[in-house]
């Protein structure tokens, strides 16, 4: 008996978001199929990829990341610049690490003075990103989104206790995208989108960013709620749930001990720094597969490959 494919048709469909201005502005979403099932129907935009950068020297990380972006010395602008013309990101992610109180506590000021020089120092889209402190990144993300107000930057992200300032701010006052952040729980990932819509934040403003872990360190559970995620999108047509997702892949998969290890602490392990690309990788990989439409990772090594994936699958 022949064989006879047959397409699967859903219902649902991812909606479309636009960050950044210009030729390099990116979209992410726009699929009614699978991550990657082109031969379904329609994949929609290319699944992007973007670089960490942060507001602290490379040096923070390692010895070797400092290395790797020595030119630019501690100057976070020049970092920008200096990985956009290097290595080609679909995007910047600018990490606000030292804005952290229990850390170095930067001042809101300090903060939005280096967003404005990194947002002037690039051509392609900016994704900023907090300290993890609610608080401080309420206040840190209303103050950033008015300073590079038309720079349709994306703020990474809003959570449950502190959405309304930052949606209020981000997307309404200041017309930015905002990230609805939630803990691998599609329960929560549906409500916050719900809590966004009910504040006057538009579905085409809005990105779901549901969690992440190092792949080994429990990411069946990001992979599983992804997947009800698309099901629900697509297959039920639940519009609550049909916003694209971005992971910020390195946040994770650089503070394992794989990738954290010395090679004095695991000499039986091998090079660290190639460790922490292996994991990287292997995350990302497996985020889009899930449904990521943008993943965020650190070494340009991982760059490089992830964008040699995404174009080999569409």
């Amino acid at each position: 008996m022949a064989y006879k494919k047959t397409a699967k048709k859903y219902s649902g469909k991812i909606s479309q978001v636009t960050v950044g201005t210009g030729e390099k502005a990116i979209t992410l979403g726009g699929k009614n199929v699978l991550p990657f099932y082109k031969f379904d129907g329609e994949a929609g935009n290319k699944p992007k990829v973007g670089i960490e950068i942060m507001d602290e020297s490379p040096s923070e990380w390692s010895g070797e990341f400092a290395e790797l972006y020595s030119e630019a010395g501690n100057d976070t602008a020049a970092w920008a610049k200096l990985v956009e013309e290097k290595y080609a990101p679909d995007f910047i992610c600018l990490r606000f690490e030292g804005a952290d109180p229990n850390g170095k506590n930067k001042s809101v000021e300090e903060c939005v003075e280096v967003a404005k020089k990194v947002a002037d120092s690039i051509t392609v889209p900016l994704v900023v990103a907090g300290s993890k402190n609610n608080d401080k990144d309420a206040e840190l993300f209303k103050n950033v989104a008015e300073a590079l107000q038309g720079k349709n930057i994306l703020l990474l992200a809003a959570k449950e206790e502190n959405y309304k300032t930052v949606g209020a701010a981000g997307a309404l006052a200041y017309g930015q995208k905002v990230a609805a952040e939630s803990s691998v729980d599609i329960n929560l990932a549906k409500q916050l989108n719900i809590l966004m819509s009910q504040l006057g934040v538009k579905k085409e403003d809005i990105v779901m960013n549901v969690g992440c872990a190092a792949v080994g360190y429990g990411y069946e559970y990001v992979s599983s709620t992804m997947d009800r995620i698309l099901l629900a999108a697509l297959g039920q047509n639940d519009e609550s749930l049909q916003m694209p997702i971005i992971t910020a892949v390195s946040f994770d998969s650089w503070s394992v001990k794989e990738s954290l290890a010395t090679e004095a602490d695991e000499p039986q392990w091998g090079n660290q720094m190639e460790r922490g690309i292996h994991m990287e990788v292997s995350t990302a990989a497996a985020c889009l597969v899930s449904g990521s439409d943008a993943v965020v990772v650190r070494h340009p090594k991982s760059l490089e490959t992830m964008k040699k994936f995404v174009n080999s699958m569409m």
